[in-house]
């Protein structure tokens, strides 16, 4: 059984400023929306966002019912250009912290975002990291890149 640990790299660019996509990271609301790979639902049981501070939250199966939970910590807050976190997930049988690095770009048409994670539990498959993630940043350009007019 190998303990060495995998790592995903994503690029994206986004339709979006990246204040609205660094609040995206950082909101309770939008991370339970954007988060959870298809087929879950995602719960965020408490967050602080402050370096030191970070959130718990649970992605469950949505035909199952059955639950996994992780918890956050920030270990680097720079508005809307970079987030570093570590994460570490409540099951034994994923042990250690994965650190998870968002770098935010202002671009011409958008913003430019790099996530590297790494630290990835020898037993979790990394095409199933770049899988889940692509899922989530699927859902977080549905989120951001709508410009929708404030009627209220």
């Amino acid at each position: 059984m190998s303990n060495e640990t995998g790592t995903v790299k994503l690029h994206r660019v986004m339709r979006a400023p990246a204040a609205r996509v660094y609040k995206a990271f950082t909101d309770k609301s939008a991370l339970e929306c954007w988060l959870p790979p298809y087929g879950f639902t995602g719960t965020i049981h408490e967050i602080d966002v402050r370096v030191g501070g970070g959130y718990r939250m649970s992605f469950t199966n949505f035909s199952t019912g059955g639950s996994h939970s992780f918890a956050v910590k920030y270990i680097e807050l720079v508005a809307n250009e970079r987030i570093r976190h570590t994460d570490r997930f409540d099951d034994e049988n994923l042990p250690g912290e994965m650190v998870v690095t968002i770098d935010l770009k202002t671009v011409s048409c958008g913003t430019d975002i790099r996530i590297v994670q790494e630290g990835i539990p020898s037993v979790i498959p990394v095409e199933m990291c770049y899988l889940g993630w692509q899922e989530s940043l699927e859902q977080l350009a549905r989120l951001v890149e709508p410009n929708i007019p404030d009627n209220g």
